[in-house]
C-alpha cells in the first residue's frame, strides 16, 4: 500500500536507519513500557520490537495508517487511534512509560506543555525522548541572557532535565521538512520548586514575555500591589528585562504571587 503523507497532520516519515538506531539507543527498553506518539509507517516500532519490551502502546491519529500498523504488528501492543492532545496521559498505564516520539511539528510545543502542567507528584513517564523541530528545540534547551530564551525554556526546565542528543538533517525524513530537527531527551526532576498550580508558571511567563522587549518593572506592577517591596524581597532588579531572570527567578516570583492570593 502506498502511503502519502498528510500535511494537515504534519506527517514526515522517518526512515534513515541510523538515525533510528541513535533514538532507539537512548534508552533500554527490555521488559519496560513503551509509548510511541505518531508511528507513522512503523520504522521506529520494528526497532522497538526488536528490544524486546514488556509492552507497547501506540498512538496515531491516522486510521489509515493505524490499520496498516496493525496489520504489521499485534503482539503486546496496544492501538489508540486518537489525537495525543486529546488523550489523558496520566491514564495511560499503571507502570512508568518510555515515551518515543517523532511529534507533529505543528503542535509539539502544544503536547509537552500539556504534558507538563499536567503533572502531578507521581509522575507518569520515566523518560521522553522527543524530537522536535530545531527552532524549537533551541528554544527549549536556552539559558537567560540569550535571544532564544523565554515562555517555553522556563516552563520545560521547572520539571524536566533537558539533554540535547543529535540534530537531525531533513533528508532523514520522508516527505523532507523544510527545517532541521532536533532529538531531545526529557528525564523528571526528583527536586522542583514547589507550587499550587503549574498554571501559576505558565501565567507569570506570559506576562512577562509578553512584554519582552519592556523592563519587568511593569510586568511586577500588573503582578503585585507592591512591586518594589516584592521585587527587594526577592533580590531581583526591576530595571532587568524578562530574558535576563534566571529559571529560579521566575519560580520564585510565581511562589510569591501564590502566596500574596492565599
Amino acid at each position: 500500500m502506498r502511503i502519502i503523507a498528510k500535511k494537515s497532520l504534519g506527517q514526515n516519515f522517518l526512515f534513515d536507519k541510523n538515525i533510528i538506531n541513535k533514538i532507539i539507543d537512548c534508552s533500554k527498553i527490555q521488559n519496560k513500557n513503551i509509548l510511541e506518539i505518531g508511528p507513522g509507517t512503523g520504522n521506529l516500532t520494528k526497532e522497538i520490537i526488536k528490544r524486546k519490551p514488556k509492552k507497547i502502546l501506540l498512538i496515531e491519529k491516522d486510521t489509515k495508517l493505524l490499520n496498516l500498523l496493525k496489520k504489521q504488528f499485534s503482539k503486546n501492543i496496544i492501538f489508540i487511534n486518537e489525537d495525543v492532545l486529546k488523550v489523558n496521559e496520566n491514564l495511560l498505564s499503571e507502570e512508568k512509560l518510555i515515551v518515543f516520539g517523532n511529534l507533529p511539528y505543528n503542535i509539539s510545543t502544544e503536547i509537552l506543555i500539556k504534558w507538563i502542567l499536567n503533572l502531578g507528584d507521581k509522575v507518569w513517564f520515566e523518560k521522553l525522548i522527543l524530537m522536535f523541530q530545531k527552532e524549537v528545540a533551541d528554544r527549549i534547551i536556552s539559558e537567560f541572557n540569550t535571544s532564544t530564551y523565554g515562555r517555553l525554556s522556563i516552563i520545560c526546565n521547572w520539571r524536566l532535565n533537558i539533554k540535547k542528543i543529535i540534530d537531525i538533517k531533513p533528508s532523514s525524513f520522508k516527505p523532507k521538512p523544510k527545517v532541521e530537527s532536533t532529538l531531545l531527551i526529557f528525564t523528571p526532576k526528583e527536586k522542583f520548586f514547589k507550587l499550587n498550580s503549574p498554571k501559576t508558571i505558565e501565567k507569570i511567563t506570559r506576562i512577562f514575555f509578553n512584554q519582552k522587549r519592556k523592563k519587568i518593572k511593569k510586568s511586577f506592577n500588573h503582578l503585585f500591589g507592591n512591586a518594589n517591596l516584592v521585587a527587594e524581597k526577592l533580590r531581583i532588579d526591576l530595571n532587568l528585562r524578562p530574558q535576563n531572570l534566571n529559571f529560579e527567578d521566575y519560580y520564585s516570583i510565581a511562589k510569591e504571587f501564590e502566596n500574596l492570593r492565599n
